[in-house]
């Protein structure tokens, strides 16, 4: 038993020598690629291709507005989109889930869904759910109102946003 859990010097010594060497090789070889990758040391580009027509930088990318996207809005596709937010709302008039009802959301007041406990913060906003407001909200509700109670991160792609808002907008027809 007791050679089992002994090691002799020698078989200590490869462990050691086989963990240290492979150390070496990490260290040399991450050495050895950054002087064969770094441009500094290659000196000026052999060629350069220019693109006249591609934006230097994703800020210059031009922003489509929500009247634009919603001229395009698949309502089909916006009902599927609004599953994400079925969990906490309703679309029936005065149902009112953890969220407000969503029926005839679209042109209502804000925090004006009957029924419905709203957070100190969309309480005091001002104006109507148009379809710039729903687009600002839907992004990134806890940006939008700082302090909602609402705990969604948001819709990312501005053509699903434009989607939701045509999809709740043909609910009251």
């Amino acid at each position: 038993m007791g050679a089992l859990l002994m090691f002799d010097t020698m078989t200590l010594t490869k462990i050691g020598g086989g963990l240290f060497g492979a150390l070496l090789i990490l260290l040399l070889g991450k050495w050895v690629a950054e002087e064969i990758y770094h441009m500094d040391s290659h000196g000026e580009a052999a060629y350069v291709i220019e693109v006249e027509d591609a934006p230097v930088s994703g800020d210059e990318v031009a922003e489509v507005g929500i009247e634009e996207l919603l001229a395009s809005a698949d309502i089909a596709k916006g009902a599927k989109v609004f599953k994400k937010c079925g969990a906490c709302h309703k679309l029936e008039a005065g149902a009112n889930g953890t969220g407000p009802y969503l029926y005839g959301v679209v042109n209502r007041a804000i925090a004006a869904a009957e029924g419905f406990s709203y957070s100190g913060v969309l309480a005091s906003l001002e104006g109507n759910w148009d379809a710039e407001a729903l687009n600002g909200f839907l992004t990134k509700p806890k940006a939008y109102a700082p302090g909602t109670t609402m705990g969604f991160a948001g819709l990312k792609k501005p053509q699903d946003r434009a989607d939701v808002i045509a999809y709740l907008d043909s609910l009251d027809d």
